[in-house]
């Protein structure tokens, strides 16, 4: 039976406490015995001159006495590390679960109990405030986020009370006249001796065997000093028997007779191992409670390199032997790597592909299901080729990612070792991937991938979307598929500089992203980079006071419209035809719509907060001249939508409005925390900014539903006119909402400055919409 909810709130902690004090003493006093038999009783009977029945069975006697006091040493030794350790994770979980709960219940959610380890957290009946101005609720997502919040939180209890547990039974043994039969240092130390036992079974495993292996990773694989980690890959016995277990596992439970539930359990293995092994290999893990770093030596990854390109056989005589970088692969889909570990693989697996496209894929595991493979996931492709497994992990993991794209190349022979004194014949993998020649490859098990083109040409856009998700996190510092906010994140000039090229290249050639995206020609491919919009569109989002400084060239260090770091320096008339060209994507024009709402409403509400005592009529040109960027850009985008629907037929007004709902979590990316993307001086951190993320995520919802043009408009020269207006009315809010929360200014005051917005804004939203940004994309 699982720990519940009330079980891990209620249970009285201190009791375990007084039971590890007691059993600290124990082992004093089992020490001293030790000594003084082994020193004393010991000593006596070795120099004795035992003579006759004394002689064989009196120092046996004694011998084995001695033995047992250490031996009783041990186990109480044993118990006492894993009762200490279990207490004080135990403590720290409680008071997670007891903080989460306290702050849910302050925000008016409940908590319940769901009896089975979980909870869910409901909207108390007198919480209506926490209700939108439309009566609708929008807490589900942060409810949900505190329910499994906790959830997990209970789930590491109840991993750690089974832990010590076996490890207490283990460590007494079955025999009652015979002691110390499991030497523990550790709550850890158990817990990786039952993962490698379970570990040896490979696919002898039960489905219930491997659920408990995926449980002791899920726990204890990220923790924070690696131990676990670091312990577990070891005693798998290196890098070569890591690619074996791993290889047998993703094939066994990804085969046509696997069950849903072996899928299920391969699919949680390839997420946990690939996040311990990025922890196990992390060199900068903090010292342990042992006093030491807990990490694989560096050998691991140059072995691994080595092994790349070689095959892996996990059964004798085995037909289909995949190379080790495709098994690998697998697992460099999860986790955050450190870039000594991932950035060199990365380098070497993009070689090994630019010198022949095809290699790994003569060796994929053919099958009828493209679920058969490295990545039981699915995402991506089959794992057959590492080159998309080795973006994914770029993308979630931004240090490696700057490196590998920011850095000049490094040269690999085939064994993965440096080719000393070679140059790349490329001078960035940017330039190699942006080539219009660079083959991608098709990533998919079916014997016969002509049989269903429609999967086919899918296939085809999954090397350009990981390549976008290592092109976020390069450019951004952040995993690119986390929601996580951090201020503190800034862009690094190498950042800067490698948007500024992005941006450049893809305005320079237009073709890489529009070439024939609709399909119409015969007998052309579509741009080979189409699939990367969406994320180049985020990257604009994330560089939007970049976007607005170049719309009408403000200077780089503008305290008026501030960057995030280091300045992009975008140049001119190229940031405005990127724009528009990513913005034919629904999504990627969502994430700049709901950036550039929220930037204009921090920079608008910062400088109205800075001279509020001063605030007259008078005013209203200055702040006309800070909406004016987002304006233009909303003009863009407005242009782009246009051209997307009615020119090239790629998308509809429908995908454009579905898509805002997930987009607008860039409100909170910029207002939720303080703005962290305008530094101080200009903050809104003193602000409520709960309402204003309300705000502005209900104006971007708006002005997106709003933005729309059709084709008897079009056909009349009434080109954006909803666009325009939504994009005034979107300015408009962003003062008024401002005014709303300071009503000492004077009516006239805030009608003159709001008039100056709106006219300010129509201008601008006309320039960005006849700028002709998106180009021609056929």
């Amino acid at each position: 039976m699982s720990i519940s909810y009330g079980d891990l709130m209620q249970v009285d902690l201190g009791r375990l406490g007084t039971a590890v004090s007691d059993w600290k003493k124990v082992v004093g006093n089992l020490e001293q015995l030790e000594t003084d038999a082994r020193d004393g009783l010991k000593k006596k009977s070795d120099r004795a001159r035992w003579e006759g029945v004394n002689a064989g069975v009196t120092r046996k006697f004694v011998d084995k006495t001695v033995k047992e006091f250490a031996d009783l040493h041990t186990e109480a030794n044993s118990i006492f590390q894993v009762l200490e350790d279990a207490h004080r994770e135990l403590v720290s979980l409680q008071k997670g679960v007891r903080t989460l709960t306290a702050e849910a219940k302050e925000k008016g959610y409940t908590v319940q109990d769901n009896g089975d380890g979980t909870v869910s957290v409901g909207l108390r009946h007198d919480a209506d405030a926490k209700k939108s101005k439309d009566g609708k609720d929008d807490t589900k997502a942060d409810r949900q986020h505190y329910a499994d919040s906790i959830t997990r939180k209970i789930a590491h209890a109840h991993d750690i009370d089974v832990s010590a547990k076996l490890a207490l039974k283990r460590a007494h043994g079955n025999d009652l006249y015979n002691a110390g039969h499991a030497k523990y240092g550790s709550l850890n130390d158990a817990q990786v001796e039952r993962a490698l036992e379970l570990a040896k079974k490979r696919e002898g495993m039960s489905d219930r065997d491997l659920a408990e292996l995926n449980r002791l990773l899920r726990h204890n694989g990220r923790e924070k000093d690696g131990e676990f980690a670091t312990e577990f890959f070891e005693g798998l016995g290196g890098p070569r028997q890591t690619l074996e277990f791993y290889a047998a596992l993703s094939i066994d439970g990804t085969g046509q007779d696997a069950s849903t539930s072996r899928l299920a359990g391969v699919q949680d293995l390839q997420r946990y191992m690939g996040h311990a092994l990025a922890n196990a290999t992390d060199p900068y893990t903090p010292q342990s409670l042992r006093g030491d770093r807990q990490h694989l030596p560096s050998w691991w990854g140059a072995e691994f390199r080595e092994l790349g390109t070689q095959e892996i056989e996990w059964e004798r005589g085995q037909r289909a032997k995949p190379y080790g970088y495709q098994v690998l692969g697998g697992l460099l889909r999860y986790g955050n790597y450190d870039p000594a570990f991932l950035t060199p693989i990365a380098e070497h697996v993009t070689q090994l592909h630019q010198d022949e496209p095809k290699r790994f894929l003569s060796h994929g595991h053919a099958s009828s299901d493209d679920r058969h493979g490295f990545n039981p996931s699915g995402k991506l492709g089959s794992g057959n080729d590492p080159l998309i497994s080795v973006l994914e992990a770029l993308g979630h993991s931004p240090e490696a990612a700057e490196q590998f794209f920011t850095d000049k190349p490094t040269a690999y022979n085939e064994d993965g070792t440096i080719k000393s004194g070679a140059k790349t014949d490329f001078t960035s993998y940017l330039d190699l991937f942006a080539d219009k020649d660079f083959e991608w490859a098709i990533d998919r098990n079916a014997t016969h991938v002509g049989f269903d083109p429609e999967a086919t040409d899918k296939a085809r856009t999954y090397g350009p979307d990981a390549l976008g998700h290592a092109l976020e996190a390069a450019a951004t510092g952040r995993v690119y598929d986390s929601d996580v906010v951090d201020p503190s994140v800034k862009h690094s000039k190498a950042q800067a500089e490698l948007v500024h090229d992005i941006v450049e290249k893809f305005s320079k050639n237009p073709d890489l992203l529009t070439h024939n995206m609709n399909g119409d020609l015969e007998d052309e491919e579509t741009g080979p980079l189409y699939a990367l919009r969406d994320s180049l569109g985020n990257i604009a989002a994330d560089y939007m006071g970049d976007f607005q400084q170049t719309m009408y060239q403000e200077p780089a260090d503008s305290k008026a419209l501030p960057v995030n770091g280091a300045p992009a320096k975008l140049g001119y008339g190229d940031a405005q035809k990127f724009l528009g060209l990513v913005g034919q994507d629904p999504d990627a024009y969502n994430a700049i719509t709901a950036a550039q709402q929220a930037y204009t409403t921090a920079v608008v509400h910062q400088f109205l907060d800075a001279e509020r005592k001063a605030l007259t009529g008078e005013y209203g040109p200055l702040v006309g001249d800070l909406v004016a960027p987002g304006a233009a850009i909303a003009g863009i985008m407005s242009n782009a939508r246009a051209d997307a629907i009615y020119d090239y037929h790629t998308a509809s007004n429908a995908e454009y409005n579905e898509a805002v709902e997930d987009k607008a979590k860039w409100v909170g990316r910029f207002l939720g925390l303080g703005t962290g993307a305008i530094p101080p001086p200009f903050s809104v951190a003193t602000e409520p900014v709960n309402w204003l993320v309300e705000d502005v995520t209900e104006s971007v919802v708006k002005s997106v539903e709003e933005d729309t043009t059709d084709e008897a408009e079009l056909a009349a020269g009434a080109e954006y006119s909803d666009g325009r207006k939504a994009s005034a009315e979107a300015s408009s809010r962003a003062v008024r909402s401002f005014f709303a929360q300071h009503e000492e200014i004077d009516q006239e005051t805030m009608y003159a400055i709001d008039r100056a917005v709106r006219t300010a804004a129509g201008l601008s939203h006309s320039d960005g919409a006849q700028w002709n940004s998106s180009g021609d994309g056929t």
